[in-house]
C-alpha cells in the first residue's frame, strides 16, 4: 500500500508541477543576498568553488541545499520547494536547481524553470559551442531552452592496461578498440578474458547505458510500453554472460563492483563517462591506478549529466546568468576544467583544443582520452527521452536481476517489471 501511495503522490507531484504553480518567471530588479542552489551532491559545489566563486559578490552568500539522491530523496525535496516558491522569504528562494538527464524533461516543460535566453539574458552566441544534444535535453515544447551544462557525458569502454597486454597481446587504446570494435569481437574476447581468469565485465547492470542509450524509440508511445531491440540485446548478453561466467554477478554500484576496479580485481573493464573515472573508480591505496585506458567500444553512447536550472521566482537572475557564463559558456573556463577536473566539457571548440593537447591523464597512464570523446559527443541524440526514463531504466534493470540470477524465468521477469510499472504509472499499460 505504502509503495502504491507514493506511486501515486510521485505522479500526482508530475501533474502539479505542470500546472499548479503560479510563479512568474521574471527577475526583480534588486539582487539578493543568499544564492541557494540544490545539489544532490557536492560535484557542482566543487566546480563552482573552483571556477567561480571568486568572482562571487562579496555581500552575497552561497548556500547548498544538498539531498542525496537515493529513494528519489532530491527530487521530492525539490519538488516540495517549488510548490511553495512563490510564497516562500526572498533569502529562501530557489536560485538554482540541478537536474540529472534520466529525469530532465520533469521540470523542462513547467513553469518553475527560466528560459535560459528570455528570461536570464543568454544569447545563441554565448551558446554557440555548446553541444547540440545537452540543448536538446533542455529544450521544452514550445522551443525555450531551460537549463545548461558544464559537461557532455559521452561514453566508453574503460579497461585494465595489464590484463590488455596479457590476454589481447596490447595495452594501447587504438589497438585495444580494434578488437572490441563491435559487439561480436567485444563477445570473443569475453571469452578469452574468461579463459585467463578475468571477467569481462563486473555484473548485471554494466552494459545497460551503451543499450539503452542506443534505443530508436521511448520507453512509451501513447501510454503503452515500448521494448525496444537494444534492451532485448542488452538482457540477452547480460545473461549469457551470467550463465558463462564472463561477469562478477555484481549489481553496479555495490562493493563488489567496486571491488573488482582495484589492483587485486579481476574485472577487465568497465562501461562510462568520463565522469565514472573520478566519482566510481578508486584511486586510493589499493586501487589499480595508472592501470587503466579508455577507448570508445563496440558502440558509442551517452551517460548521464547534470544541468543548472535557474529557478522562477529567483531574485538573483543576474548572478544566474554570470554563473551560466562563466562555468557552461566559456572557452578559457572550459579548458581548464577538463585539463584539472577530467570532465569532458560541454564545448566543442575548448575540447578539440584539449584533444589535440599535450595533456594526460594520470589515471589513465598518461593517454589523453578526450580524443576518444569528440565524435561521439557530436552524434548523440537524445530524441528517444521520455519522462519516464528514470522509472523505466530502474525497474527494467530490478526486474531482470532476478532473471539473471536464476530466481525467475524470462516469462515471470517480464511480468514483474510489467506490474512494477503500472504500480508507479498507474496511465501506463502493455
Amino acid at each position: 500500500m505504502k509503495k502504491l501511495v507514493a506511486a501515486a503522490l510521485a505522479v500526482a507531484s508530475l501533474v502539479t508541477l505542470m500546472s499548479c504553480n503560479k510563479a512568474e518567471p521574471t527577475a526583480a530588479k534588486e539582487e539578493g543576498k543568499v544564492l541557494n542552489i540544490y545539489v544532490w551532491n557536492d560535484e557542482f559545489a566543487d566546480r563552482f568553488n573552483s571556477y567561480y566563486a571568486a568572482k562571487l559578490p562579496a555581500d552575497v552568500k552561497v548556500n547548498f541545499v544538498q539531498t542525496p539522491n537515493q529513494d528519489n530523496a532530491y527530487q521530492n525535496k525539490l519538488d516540495e520547494a517549488l510548490l511553495v516558491q512563490d510564497k516562500a522569504a526572498a533569502d529562501a528562494k530557489i536560485d538554482i536547481f540541478l537536474v540529472e538527464a534520466d529525469y530532465a524533461l520533469k521540470y523542462v516543460d513547467t513553469p518553475y524553470t527560466l528560459d535560459v535566453k528570455k528570461d536570464i539574458g543568454l544569447t545563441d552566441a554565448d551558446l554557440a559551442n555548446q553541444y547540440k544534444y545537452t540543448k536538446d535535453i533542455m529544450t521544452d515544447s514550445k522551443g525555450n531552452l531551460k537549463g545548461v551544462s558544464w559537461q557532455a557525458c559521452p561514453g566508453g569502454f574503460l579497461y585494465r592496461r595489464s590484463y590488455a597486454k596479457e590476454v589481447l597481446g596490447t595495452d594501447e587504446p587504438s589497438e585495444v578498440q580494434e578488437k572490441l570494435a563491435d559487439w561480436a569481437k567485444f563477445n570473443a574476447v569475453a571469452a578469452d578474458m574468461k579463459a585467463a581468469g578475468y571477467y569481462m565485465l563486473s555484473g548485471y547492470d554494466d552494459a545497460f547505458r551503451a543499450f539503452s542509450d542506443n534505443m530508436t524509440q521511448p520507453w512509451v508511445v501513447d501510454n503503452k510500453i515500448v521494448i525496444d531491440p537494444q534492451i532485448q540485446a542488452w538482457i540477452d548478453q547480460t545473461k549469457e554472460y551470467t550463465d558463462k561466467g564472463y561477469n562478477n554477478k555484481a549489481s553496479l554500484w555495490s562493493a563488489e563492483s567496486t571491488q573488482g576496479m582495484m589492483e587485486d580485481g579481476k574485472v577487465f573493464g568497465y562501461f562510462g563517462p568520463a565522469w565514472f573515472i573520478d566519482f566510481c573508480m578508486p584511486h586510493d591505496e589499493g586501487s589499480a591506478f595508472g592501470d587503466w585506458a579508455f577507448c570508445k567500444g563496440p558502440q558509442g553512447f551517452s551517460w548521464g549529466g547534470t544541468w543548472l536550472c535557474g529557478a522562477a521566482g529567483s531574485d538573483n537572475v543576474a548572478l544566474i546568468k554570470d554563473i551560466m557564463l562563466t562555468l557552461t559558456c566559456d572557452a578559457d573556463t572550459m579548458t581548464t576544467l577538463a585539463k584539472e577536473k577530467g570532465d569532458f566539457a560541454n564545448n566543442e571548440k575548448a575540447m578539440a583544443a584539449v584533444a589535440a593537447s599535450d595533456y594526460g591523464n594520470d589515471f589513465l597512464a598518461g593517454q589523453n582520452h578526450m580524443a576518444f570523446f569528440l565524435d561521439s559527443a557530436k552524434s548523440i541524440d537524445k530524441s528517444c527521452m521520455s519522462m519516464y526514463d528514470q522509472g523505466m531504466n530502474e525497474k527494467i534493470q530490478s526486474a531482470m536481476k532476478d532473471y539473471f540470477e536464476g530466481l525467475v524465468d524470462i516469462d515471470t521477469a517480464w511480468a514483474n517489471f510489467y506490474t512494477s510499472v503500472t504500480e508507479t504509472y498507474p496511465n501506463l499499460s502493455k
